[in-house]
C-alpha cells in the first residue's frame, strides 16, 4: 500500500467511523476510493480534495466537528493538535490596501509580496499552481472571499506553514458564485494535506463569524485588521 493512501482502518480512525461504515459509503460511491483484491483504498488526495468539499458546505457546528476530526489524522505527524489563524498570519503578510484589479493581478501580487517577506521561496511556481487551481475550481465564496491555493501542498518551496492576507478596495470578478465580485484574499500555503485541511476549515469557521468580515473590511491598516483576526481567532476556542 502506498504511503499516501488510507486503507480502511486508518480512513475509519481518521473520519470516526467503523470499517464496515467506511465500506458501506464506499461501494455506495459516497467516498472515492478502489479496491485492491477483498479491500478498499483510499487515495489520500482523493479523500482529502472529497473533505475540503464537504468543508466548504458545512455550518459552524459541524467545521467544530471538522477540526477535532482532523486532529486525529493517524498521518499527520504534526506535534500540535489546533492550528490558529493568528500563527500562521504575521503583520507584515497582511497587504492594505492591496493594489490589484485583475484576478492575474491578484495571484501575481499576493505571491510576490509573500516572497519578499522570505515566507515563499517561488512565487512564479506558487502563482502558476493558484492559476491551475482556479482553472480547476474556482476558490471564491460567495460572502466575497476567496481561499487561495495549489491543488496540493508545495513544501519544496515554503518552509513552514503561512497564511497571508490582502483586501482590495472594491471588489473585482474572480469566479464567485452567481458573478459575486471579491475583495478578500486569503492565501493558504501548507506543508501538508492534513495541514491544509485544518487551516481551511479553521479559516471557514472565522469567515462563518456574522460579524467578523464587515469589521474585517473596514479595517484602515494591516495593524488594525491583524488585531481583528486574532481576537475573533481566540473566540473561536472560548
Amino acid at each position: 500500500m502506498s504511503h499516501e493512501d488510507y486503507d480502511e482502518q486508518s480512513l475509519a480512525t481518521f473520519l470516526h467511523l467503523t470499517p464496515d461504515q467506511v465500506r458501506k459509503m464506499a461501494s455506495r460511491g459516497k467516498l472515492p476510493g478502489r479496491r485492491v483484491g477483498n479491500q478498499w483504498r483510499f487515495s489520500q488526495a482523493e479523500i482529502h480534495e472529497w473533505f475540503e468539499q464537504r468543508i466548504g458546505a458545512s455550518d459552524q457546528q459541524e467545521l467544530d466537528q471538522v477540526e477535532r476530526m482532523l486532529s486525529n489524522d493517524p498521518r499527520d505527524h504534526r506535534s500540535v493538535e489546533t492550528i490558529t489563524i493568528s500563527e500562521l498570519l504575521a503583520i507584515d503578510n497582511v497587504y492594505i490596501p492591496f493594489l490589484a484589479r485583475t484576478k492575474k493581478s491578484v495571484i501575481q501580487r499576493i505571491c510576490d509580496q509573500t516572497a519578499a517577506t522570505g515566507r515563499l521561496w517561488d512565487p512564479v511556481k506558487m502563482a502558476e499552481a493558484l492559476f491551475n487551481r482556479e482553472e480547476l475550481h474556482p476558490t471564491a465564496l460567495g460572502n466575497g472571499v476567496a481561499l487561495l491555493h495549489p491543488r496540493r501542498p508545495m513544501h519544496s518551496i515554503i518552509g513552514d506553514p503561512f497564511l497571508a492576507l490582502g483586501i482590495t478596495s472594491s471588489g473585482i470578478p474572480f469566479g464567485g458564485p452567481r458573478g459575486c465580485l471579491t475583495d478578500v484574499f486569503f492565501l493558504i500555503g501548507s506543508t501538508s494535506e492534513p495541514v491544509h485541511l485544518k487551516v481551511l476549515a479553521r479559516l471557514s469557521r472565522l469567515l462563518q463569524q456574522p460579524e467578523f468580515l464587515p469589521v474585517l473590511r473596514e479595517a484602515g491598516s494591516a495593524d488594525e485588521a491583524y488585531d481583528l483576526i486574532c481576537q475573533h481567532d481566540q473566540s473561536l476556542d472560548g
